[in-house]
């Protein structure tokens, strides 16, 4: 899965030339962003490619309540075109939701070890994202929620040591037939896996992006070493 990510070593200018954004959409250093956030995103509008911001977990338009987004932060490659919630926006509602590493969570015994993935240097990337709109169906004058969802896949043998599963990091090449709504649902398919081994790079980090409250440049500090036992 991919629960919290960054967007913190490009400035504004430099995402603005890597991604059609625009001029007006908000963009902000993210340390830790994390289910819930809006976050930084490219969408089809009117047939052209914008920036938009956008809730990260996925309101399907039938849900009741914003809160099931929550549970869905993820949709799996495997099934994204068969589950009810994702299948209308991976037909018609796909985007790029942009940023420039994730974490994960290694496990060993009740330890968790936080490590960052980050694609070759560091450069800002893609995840294949899926979006839709909500209204609160009690309320059907009110405001549209904008909302998303990032596509994982099995993880590369860099990452599967520390979880087996990772986010689709789109190929620039194929970010523009992503959005593109023409685009055969096949030709998709092939888009979702996972990044190259030699394109993957992973850094055991502070345990300060445990927090997800936290939002500061300590969650990418190195690892602290482990305490070491009194010697006798």
């Amino acid at each position: 899965m991919c629960g919290r990510y960054t967007l913190a070593s490009t400035t504004p200018a430099q995402l603005r030339a890597r991604f059609p954004l625009g001029e007006s959409v908000e963009i902000a250093h993210r340390f830790n962003v994390a289910p819930g956030d809006e976050v930084l995103s490219v969408v089809m509008r009117e047939g052209a490619p914008t920036g938009a911001l956008l809730r990260w977990g996925l309101v399907p338009p039938w849900a009741e309540s914003p809160s099931v987004g929550f549970r869905m932060i993820n949709a799996r490659a495997e099934t994204v075109a068969d589950k009810p919630a994702y299948r209308g926006p991976f037909l018609r509602g796909r985007c790029l939701i942009v940023a420039d590493g994730f974490y994960e969570w290694q496990r060993d015994g009740g330890a968790r070890q936080p490590f960052h993935i980050t694609r070759g240097g560091g450069e800002p990337f893609a995840f294949a994202g899926l979006r839709t709109a909500w209204r609160d169906p009690r309320d059907p004058d009110g405001e549209l929620l904008r909302s998303c969802t990032i596509v994982t896949t099995a993880a590369n043998p860099v990452v599967a040591h520390i979880h087996p599963r990772m986010p689709v990091i789109l190929d620039p090449a194929d970010e523009e037939e992503w959005l593109d709504p023409g685009t055969p649902p096949l030709r998709l398919h092939a888009m979702l896996h996972a990044l190259p081994d030699e394109q993957t790079h992973a850094r055991a980090v502070s345990k300060a992006v445990n927090d997800a409250r936290y939002d500061g440049p300590e969650c990418l500090a190195p690892a602290e070493p482990e305490p070491q036992g009194e010697l006798f």
